[in-house]
C-alpha cells in the first residue's frame, strides 16, 4: 500500500482509502476468497509449469483488482505478464478517465478466466455521474517465472480499448453532439440500426463542428488512430447536437437491418443509381468495423458483370456471340470448372452469363497475349468504367476496391472473381448501380458540400456495353435457367441481377454473393459460407430492393 492508505472489511466489501478520498471496493464472494498469496516460487524452488490452478487463478485475480481499485499502478503491473506496458495504463485510465471512486466486484472463475463489473463514479470538475460497466481477465503462468500472472490486454480495464494506443479520457468533448437524419429528416440512431454505430461516430468526429452543434461534457475512448474513430462512453452533461443530413432512407434501412439476421454473418448495401446516394448499409454481427463499405473480399462471379464489360470493349463476345461452355477448362495447366461441371451446347454470351458459366469467361477470353491485351485488362476496365480502384471518398471510411494486375492462372480466377481481386458490398452494388445508370456516379453517403471533398470519377459506358449489360442482367434474373430468377421474383421493373459465390481458403463453403437492382435501387449483399449466390445473398438483396 502506498503511504496512507488504509484498508478495511466493511459488510463484506474490501474498501482502499487513500488520502481520504475512497476509492475501490472488491466484492469477496463468488471464490474470490483470501487465502496464501504466495503464488510465486520460494527460493531455491523450480519455477512450476502446466495449467494454473483455481487457487492460482483466484489469488492472482483478487490481488490485481485490489490493486488497481487501490491505485497503485506499478503493484497492479508487476501481477501481469507485461509490467513495462500494463503499469503506465493502469495509471493513465484512473487520471484519463477522471475516477474518483469505484467498486470492482469479481464473479465466478471460468477455468482461467475471471469475469468482473466495475461501478464507478465520474467528476468532471463539477460534474458526476455513475458508470458502470463488465469486462474480464485472464491468468496465465509466466514462461520464465512460473508465475500465475494476468495476462495482459488494454480490455482488461475496458473491453472497447483494443489497442495499445486507446485510451479512456472525460472532459470537453472534441466535438459537438450529431443528431444524424436520413433523407426525410427522420433520426438514425445506434440503437435502433445498430450497423450504424460506426457509421455515426465517423460521421460526428469529421462533421461535428461543421454540422452547428455545442459540445458537452463526455468519457470516451480516445482511439490513437486516424483511420479509427472516438468512442463515446458517457455522457455527464449533454452538449446541443447538430443536424446532419445523410442519404440513407430509413425504411430501406431497417430492412436491411432485419434481412441480415437471417445469417451468422452477413453484409448488405444498397445504392440509388441515378445519383449514388446510399440507401442502406447493414450487417451482422454489427461491430465497429463496417464490413458492408469495408470488407475486402472476392466477389465471385458478380465480377462476371465487369469481365463481360471488358469482353465487349475489346470485340471478344457480345451479349448474342456463342461461346463454348464446357464443363471444364485448362488455363496454363490449371483446370476450372463450372457447377457440378454443367455444361452449355451452343449458347450464347447471355446465356453463360445467366447461367454464371464459368469456363464460357476463360475460354472466350483465351490467352491474352494471342489477343494484344495485357494482363491489366480487367483492372483497367474496372477504373476506367466502373470507378474500382478510384479513391471513393463516400464521407466515412470505404473500400476503394482492387482489381490488380494478374498473372497465369490467376488470370483466368479473376474473370470469375477469385484470385486477388477485393470488394466490398458497396462495391460490387456499384456495379450493378452502374449498369443499370449507364455510368458510374461514386457512392456517398453526406453531401460533398461539406467538405469539398473530391468524388471519384469514371468514363460513362459505351452505349452497346450498357445495353449489353442490362440485357444480360435482366436474362439472369427473368429467365429460365437464370440463376438470380428465384430471388428477384416480384421485384418491379426494370430488374438485373447477378449471382455469385466465391471460395475463400479452407472454408467448406463458399461465400455468397449477389447483386442486383429493381427500379431506381441497386443492392449488393455477401454472406459468409453462405454457399450459392441465390441461396443466401440472394434474398437478403430482395428484401432490400422490395423496401425501396
Amino acid at each position: 500500500m502506498r503511504s496512507g492508505a488504509k484498508t478495511a472489511i466493511v459488510g463484506g466489501v474490501f474498501l482502499v482509502v487513500a488520502g481520504g478520498v475512497g476509492y475501490g471496493g472488491l466484492n469477496l464472494y463468488n471464490g474470490i476468497t483470501g487465502g496464501d498469496t504466495s503464488v510465486g516460487p520460494r527460493a531455491g524452488e523450480a519455477p512450476k509449469t502446466g495449467p494454473v490452478t483455481g487457487e492460482e487463478v483466484t489469488a492472482t485475480a483478487r490481488d490485481f483488482l485490489a490493486a488497481w481499485a487501490a491505485g497503485e499502478p506499478e503493484k497492479a503491473a508487476q501481477l501481469t505478464n507485461d509490467p513495462v506496458t500494463a503499469g503506465p495504463a493502469v495509471a493513465a485510465y484512473r487520471d484519463g478517465a477522471s475516477i474518483s471512486e469505484a467498486v470492482i466486484t469479481p464473479g465466478t472463475p471460468v477455468g482461467a478466466k475471471v469475469p468482473f463489473t466495475v461501478q464507478a463514479t465520474i467528476t468532471y470538475k463539477d460534474v458526476s455521474k455513475p458508470w458502470s460497466y463488465a469486462s474480464e481477465l485472464t491468468v496465465v503462468r509466466g514462461q520464465t517465472t512460473g508465475r500465475p500472472l494476468v495476462k495482459w490486454a488494454p480490455s482488461v480495464l475496458h473491453p472497447k480499448l483494443l489497442t495499445a494506443d486507446a485510451t479512456v479520457r472525460t472532459g470537453v468533448a472534441k466535438t459537438a453532439a450529431v443528431k444524424a437524419v436520413d433523407r426525410n429528416g427522420d433520426e438514425l440512431t445506434a440503437e435502433k440500426y445498430p450497423s450504424l454505430r460506426p457509421v455515426l461516430a465517423t460521421l460526428r468526429e469529421r462533421y461535428g463542428a461543421k454540422a452547428g452543434g455545442a459540445t458537452g461534457i463526455e468519457t470516451w475512448i480516445e482511439s490513437g488512430s486516424e483511420s479509427v474513430p472516438d468512442t463515446t462512453l458517457l455522457v455527464l452533461s449533454k452538449g446541443k447536437p447538430g443536424t446532419l443530413k445523410t442519404t440513407i432512407d430509413a425504411g430501406v434501412q431497417a430492412a436491411a437491418e432485419k434481412a441480415v439476421k437471417a445469417f451468422g454473418k452477413a453484409s448488405v448495401a444498397a445504392i440509388e443509381p441515378s445519383t449514388g446516394a446510399i440507401r442502406a448499409v447493414a450487417n451482422n454481427p454489427a461491430t465497429e468495423f463496417n464490413t458492408a463499405l469495408e470488407g475486402q473480399q472476392a466477389p465471385g462471379s458478380t465480377m462476371k458483370i465487369v469481365t463481360a464489360a471488358m469482353m465487349m470493349e475489346h470485340g471478344l463476345a457480345g451479349p448474342r456471340t456463342v461461346v463454348q461452355c464446357p464443363p471444364t477448362a485448362v488455363w496454363y495447366g490449371y483446370t476450372f470448372q463450372n457447377l457440378d461441371k454443367f455444361k452449355i451446347d451452343g449458347g450464347t454470351l447471355t446465356d453463360a452469363f445467366k447461367r454464371s458459366c464459368n469456363t464460357a469467361f476463360i475460354k472466350a477470353i483465351g490467352p491474352l497475349d494471342k489477343k494484344d491485351l495485357a494482363n491489366t485488362a480487367l483492372g483497367d476496365t474496372a477504373r476506367r468504367w466502373f470507378g474500382i480502384g478510384e479513391e471513393w471518398n463516400i464521407g466515412v471510411r470505404a473500400s476503394n476496391g482492387s482489381v490488380p494486375e494478374s498473372a497465369g492462372t490467376e488470370t483466368a480466377a479473376s474473370y470469375i472473381g477469385q484470385g486477388k481481386i477485393t470488394m466490398s458490398a458497396l462495391n460490387v452494388a456499384s456495379l450493378s448501380a452502374t449498369a443499370k445508370n449507364g455510368r458510374f456516379l461514386q457512392p456517398y453517403l453526406v453531401a460533398k458540400s461539406l467538405d469539398d471533398r473530391e468524388f471519384a470519377q469514371a468514363e460513362p459506358l459505351p452505349g452497346d456495353v450498357a445495353s449489353g449489360l442490362r440485357s444480360m442482367m435482366k436474362a439472369a434474373a427473368t429467365e429460365t435457367g437464370g440463376t438470380a430468377v428465384r430471388a428477384m421474383a416480384g421485384l418491379d421493373f426494370p430488374k438485373g441481377a447477378k449471382t455469385g459465390s466465391a471460395e475463400v481458403g479452407d472454408q467448406a463453403e463458399s461465400n455468397s454473393w449477389f447483386t442486383g437492382y429493381s427500379g431506381d435501387l441497386a443492392a449488393a449483399a455477401v454472406v459468409q459460407a453462405g454457399g450459392h449466390g441465390s441461396d443466401a445473398a440472394g434474398p437478403v438483396v430482395a428484401r432490400v430492393l422490395k423496401a425501396g
